[in-house]
């Protein structure tokens, strides 16, 4: 019952800072607006990532198949967005994007090194116990 609460009330934060990011131009101006803007980003932010510890979501994020569409997904808009954005807001958003890409790239690079050595370890026990000889119960 604990564990439903606190991920209700996380995703309810998460939901309301993004509300508060995209929605506050239009019903706010000015520093009001500025405000409810980075207080949603800093909300969403600060939910969303507490979110992703959680288990059913970690393990997700962390599956082969979503880190490959992560890497290459946010590495082409990466690109994109130095050309079809300018200034300020193209630069901000490559490089939010291609970090995004690294940190997928970075994933995919671990899990990769994870899974070769627990090959290694196997294959090595396979062979220490080839010429061994186990008694069989009569």
């Amino acid at each position: 019952m604990k564990s439903l609460l606190s991920s209700i009330v996380l995703w309810s934060l998460f939901l309301v800072g993004l509300s508060a990011t995209v929605a506050s131009g239009a019903v706010l101006d000015g520093t009001q607006k500025d405000v409810a803007t980075y207080g949603g980003i800093a909300l969403s932010l600060l939910a969303g990532s507490r979110i992703a510890k959680k288990d059913p979501i970690k393990s997700f994020l962390s599956s082969r198949p979503v880190l490959w569409f992560l890497f290459l997904f946010n590495g082409v808009v990466a690109a994109a967005a130095g050309f079809a954005l300018d200034g300020v807001q193209g630069i901000t958003a490559a490089a939010g994007m291609g970090l995004v890409s690294l940190g997928a790239g970075f994933g995919l690079l671990q899990s990769r090194g994870t899974r070769t050595r627990g090959t290694r370890t196997r294959g090595t026990q396979a062979l220490e116990t080839q010429g061994r000889r186990t008694p069989t119960p009569a």
